[in-house]
């Protein structure tokens, strides 16, 4: 604060006073002539009235000045925008437009440049992911196939049959499923031996007959 309070009063030739207490009740203080001296000024500038309204008469030309200056480079600055979006060309010289494509050819060429940096910095992005997809595409394969490798294993293993139906024996539809197999076979069994035992008794019946045709056969052959 004491060096900006130098700068401007180097800078602005101006009669610059400073005073400033710390939080612990500190002084410090800066004057380019005196303290006491830019007090009583201070003072006396205050105390008369006719002072008091020039000051406000120059405060307010000044305010003046800079609102028209801050008009003007507004007006500046709308009339490059038009001309930038290619209006209000007519009342242009052949060096000002010179002036304006060049000016529109280096930022066009700035655009381009950012635009190729963001879309190969995509592309970079891009290619990593592809690679990243196909190690995780390979790995996945991989793991499938080891995975069926030890299903092939287990199966090819000897009891994994009397497991699984260990297993699946808990489950009481597979319990029933396994009773009405059993039920079926018994009663394929049993009208097998059905069947036998009729084919049986039918060859008991047939045999005694030709036993005797036989005989009856072998005394007609004999006593011719």
């Amino acid at each position: 604060l004491l060096k900006k309070a130098y700068e401007l009063s180097v800078l602005c030739d101006a009669e610059v006073a400073l005073i400033v207490f710390s939080n612990r009740g500190r002084l410090y203080e800066y004057a380019n002539n005196s303290v006491k001296s830019t007090i009583d000024r201070y003072k006396k500038t205050c105390a008369d009235p006719s002072s008091t309204i020039c000051a406000s008469e120059a405060n307010t030309q000044f305010y003046q000045q800079e609102a028209t200056k801050l008009r003007q480079q507004i007006g500046i600055l709308q009339n490059s925008n038009r001309h930038l979006m290619g209006e209000a060309l007519s009342s242009m010289s052949v060096k000002e437009l010179k002036q304006l494509e060049g000016r529109l050819e280096k930022g066009i060429s700035r655009i381009r440049s950012k635009k190729n940096e963001l879309l190969f910095a995509e592309i970079e992005y891009m290619q990593k992911r592809e690679l990243d997809l196909q190690n995780d595409n390979m790995y996945l394969r991989a793991k499938i196939a080891d995975n069926e490798r030890a299903g092939q294993q287990m199966n090819l293993m000897p009891g994994n049959e009397y497991d699984v139906m260990t297993s699946s024996a808990y489950d009481s539809r597979n319990f029933l499923q396994v009773n009405n197999l059993l039920e079926s076979a018994n009663h394929h069994y049993s009208r097998q031996e059905q069947t036998a035992l009729q084919l049986g008794a039918k060859i008991e019946d047939i045999k005694p007959l030709e036993y005797s045709s036989y005989g009856f056969g072998g005394e007609e052959a004999y006593g011719s």
